[in-house]
């Protein structure tokens, strides 16, 4: 049985993913930290304390921005 995907856009590439995944599925299925990523859906940016309860949809745009240290 396959699973059902999606088509979104992700920082201007569109991009299959599984169906019903939520933003902190997404973000670590990318291995990254959920707290160390703002996360904008459809020009809105999302608060970090909703990414797990956040599903993306068929035709999401998303934009990710991930901070790294450094100095």
């Amino acid at each position: 049985m396959s699973e059902k995907t999606i088509t979104v856009t992700v920082n201007g590439d569109d991009r299959q993913i599984p169906s019903d995944m939520t933003v902190t599925e997404f973000l670590e299925s990318l291995d990254l930290h959920p707290g160390l990523v703002v996360v904008e859906r459809n020009r809105e940016i999302l608060d970090r304390d909703r990414y797990g309860d956040v599903t993306i949809q068929e035709g999401d745009v998303l934009e990710l921005v991930h901070f790294v240290g450094g100095g």
